[in-house]
């Protein structure tokens, strides 16, 4: 039975992010994916990067989202004070 990557503890992992500042943790040694971008700087294994992830994505809200509605806020607060 084989195990997945991402199951081994001797696995050593990158950090990932893409374009709507979600994060992954994807195996050193595979290609990243399009549309990913490595995080520069943060290696190692898989506790290590999930620390990391847990410390940097702290709203899981995509991008696009707390955009809009941090724009939604300020014509609301503009709104108001009319």
């Amino acid at each position: 039975m084989s195990t997945s990557c991402f199951d081994r503890e001797d696995e050593t992992f990158i950090v990932l992010v893409n374009h709507e500042a979600q994060y992954s943790i994807w195996p050193h040694w595979k290609a990243v994916p399009g549309g990913w971008t490595a995080v520069e700087g943060v290696k190692g294994d898989k506790k290590t990067v999930l620390d990391y992830v847990e410390a940097q994505w702290t709203d899981m809200r995509p991008k696009s989202l707390r955009d809009w509605m941090a724009a939604q806020q300020q014509t609301d607060n503009a709104s108001a004070s009319a």
